[in-house]
């Protein structure tokens, strides 16, 4: 019986699963720009669809480069087990963030977040969040490819109620572990432009 239950709940989260990389569509796209405007008047429009744009982009290149195929659960034990080459949760939000990053914008910037720290049973979850220059990181919106598998969520940060995220590095000063606020050996993002 065991084994019975063991196989359906498998079968259930595999067929829920993504079946590979989709792009984002036009209206995703104007979408997230619109979004990403509405955050402050001082936003630039261009940067606004550049960046929305460029966070679809990003997210469809990353999950072909990271080989995704099933959910992000999965993944994440592919990942871990040496079966795949990136795409925990912490790869996609470094990826995209330093993609983001390249892109020199004037009205918009990026921060990172965690959620779960503070949770035994929950595993930690990062994410990148676009804000206007200067604001603070609940002033944006999430980017978060990780989370269904290679196709981008995002949400205004006070709207994505499945996750209560704080700045990276607060939590990672709590944890002592403040010497992971660098990129990680092997990011398939470019380097940060001096």
């Amino acid at each position: 019986m065991k084994v019975w239950v063991t196989l359906a709940v498998v079968m259930i989260v595999t067929a829920c699963g993504t079946k590979g990389p989709v792009r984002g569509t036009e209206a995703e796209i104007a979408a997230l720009a619109a979004s990403i405007q509405r955050l402050s008047p001082d936003v630039d429009p261009a940067e606004a669809t550049r960046a929305a744009r460029l966070s679809y982009t990003a997210t469809h290149q990353l999950a072909l480069a990271y080989e995704i195929s099933d959910t992000a659960l999965i993944h994440n034990a592919k990942v871990n087990a040496g079966q795949r080459p990136r795409g925990l949760c912490y790869h996609w939000a470094e990826d995209i963030q330093a993609r983001l990053d390249s892109a020199g914008f004037q009205t918009l910037e990026t921060a990172r977040a965690i959620a779960n720290a503070d949770n035994p049973i929950l595993i930690d979850h990062s994410t990148t969040i676009i804000v206007p220059k200067g604001a603070p990181m609940q002033a944006g919106v999430v980017i978060d490819p990780w989370r269904y598998g290679g196709r981008l969520f995002w949400a205004p940060v006070p709207q994505d109620t499945r996750y209560d995220w704080r700045p990276r590095e607060v939590v990672l000063r709590e944890k002592g572990r403040i010497k992971y606020v660098q990129r990680t050996e092997g990011s398939l993002a470019p380097p940060p432009v001096d």
